[in-house]
């Protein structure tokens, strides 16, 4: 039996209504394909803040340098205490944001399926901000290394993908000369690493533009930090919101699996919140364990999940959102009989 230590963070709001249909998926993959995940519940977020006056305590951080990856749930005002402050202290430095469509779902088109691969730790987002008299001022940091290493992950996402084997470098260099400019300069160099894989380069603007007009010609879009976060979230709505879009944050030997979407404290309670986004999180979780450690129970165990998505949207099973009827944990529940019955089906042939 593979087993695997996993740090779970519930989050906030609607945090643990998600983590308990996504339990359900665990337990059912665990059934079927003999994992042995060991599920550590660890605290953080607002709640934790309120009780511990930290957001993120030692305890947690230590329980999740002790696990073989984290899952967590979304996360609310304190979100840039905990899962930035991960993001950089484990320097996971790629951010991947799958953006593909599903049955059932109000896509803009059935053949949507690219991903975002953003850079994680730089940016904007270093958070060095200042005043000077009455000017704010905001450093923007992009480094040589920090584009490589994004530069090289978005190819070999590339190369992985049975898809168009492209990649679309998205900057603002004709404006930011020198950092965007930089990061242009370092991703060209890298292309020529991949002669497999097509590269091209579009500005940020015309990026946002081209998401909507023509989102099926995108295989995989690399980016700095800021517009990696605004496309990604643009791009969600391209196939049924945020719910529908898990999150990866990747770096060499750990990383953290999340929804891409916020705490949503409106629907504390009436168990109608989409649980893919977390569902799938877990799969791409299971995806990279497999990757990780060569474990092929993990990564047909991916598949498995992937596959019993689409097969309960495809029965119409879904949330209010979608014109469904079904609660959180009930979606949760569905997709993990579609991952068992689809087992019995197959005599259990597929249980090891």
């Amino acid at each position: 039996m593979s087993e695997y230590q996993i740090a779970l963070i519930p989050g906030d709001g609607v945090g643990p209504e998600l983590t308990e249909a996504t339990l359900k998926v665990l337990d059912a993959v665990q059934k079927r394909f003999d994992l042995g995940l060991s599920i550590v519940k660890v605290d953080a977020g607002d709640e934790c803040f309120k009780q511990k006056g930290v957001a993120l305590p030692e305890d947690t951080v230590e329980a999740i340098k002790n696990s073989h990856a984290c899952l967590k749930g979304p996360v609310g005002e304190t979100a840039a205490e905990v899962v930035v402050k991960l993001r950089i202290m484990f320097d996971l430095y790629a951010n991947i944001r799958p953006i593909k469509a599903y049955p059932s779902t109000p896509s803009l088109r059935p053949d949507i399926d690219f991903v975002f691969v953003r850079e994680n730790t730089e940016d904007v987002y270093k958070g060095m901000e200042f005043m000077l008299d009455n000017t704010a001022i905001c450093l923007r940091v992009i480094t040589r290394k920090g584009c490589e290493r994004i530069a090289k992950k978005a190819f070999e996402v590339a190369r992985r993908r049975n898809a168009k084997k492209k990649v679309t470098a998205v900057h603002k260099a004709n404006v930011m000369k020198v950092t965007c400019g930089l990061f242009a300069e370092v991703c060209r160099e890298v292309a020529k690493q991949y002669p497999d894989i097509t590269f091209q380069e579009q500005y940020v603007d015309a990026a946002a533009m081209r998401l909507i007009k023509e989102p099926q010609k995108f295989d995989v879009i690399v980016t700095p930090n800021m517009f990696g976060d605004i496309l990604s979230d643009e791009a969600a709505q391209l196939i049924g919101g945020l719910g529908m879009v898990p999150g990866a944050n990747i770096g060499e030997n750990f990383a953290i699996f999340e929804p891409v979407h916020g705490s949503a404290p409106s629907r504390v309670g009436k168990h109608t919140a989409n649980p893919c986004s977390m569902i799938l999180a877990a799969k791409m979780m299971l995806d990279w364990l497999g990757e990780q450690h060569g474990d092929s129970k993990c990564s047909a165990a991916a598949q498995a999940v992937d596959e019993a998505v689409v097969e309960t949207l495809r029965k119409g099973i879904t949330v209010p959102d979608f014109g469904g009827r079904a609660k959180t944990v009930e979606m949760g529940e569905a997709i993990a009989e579609e991952i068992l019955e689809s087992n019995r089906l197959n005599g259990g042939n597929l249980l090891k």
